[in-house]
């Protein structure tokens, strides 16, 4: 059964960092994309952050440019995702997925999801 699980989410103050991590089995993702979507209350679900395949190449939402960094790890199946000056928009629940074909930023073209890990930023 292929299953992903976020963990590092917490409450942190503004200007404070945090690294989520996606831990993947059930199946190798080494070849596939991973990305980190997040859902704030009354919001839709919006791209932050992806890598491709080869750990080559990544994406990033404007909003979270210069802030974040999407790393992946094939050795261990996982997917990281550092964030570094959290700003209270930044306060939601962070999921991960991965594999599918598509554009990496729209949600829909990811064929697995974590159940999520809440980051909650205060100002």
């Amino acid at each position: 059964q292929v299953q992903l699980v976020e963990s590092g989410g917490r409450l942190v103050q503004a200007g404070d960092s945090l690294r989520l991590s996606c831990a993947a089995s059930g199946r190798t993702f080494s070849n596939a994309k991973m990305g980190w979507f997040r859902q704030a209350p009354g919001k839709e679900r919006e791209f932050v952050a992806a890598i491709n395949w080869s750990g080559l190449n990544d994406y990033y939402a404007d909003s979270v440019k210069g802030r974040f960094t999407i790393s992946r790890d094939n050795a261990k199946n996982t997917v990281y995702l550092q964030m570094n000056s959290l700003k209270p928009e930044d306060t939601g629940v962070y999921y991960c997925a991965a594999d599918g074909a598509g554009l990496v930023t729209e949600w829909k073209t990811y064929h697995y999801w974590g159940q999520g890990t809440q980051v909650t930023v205060s100002s």
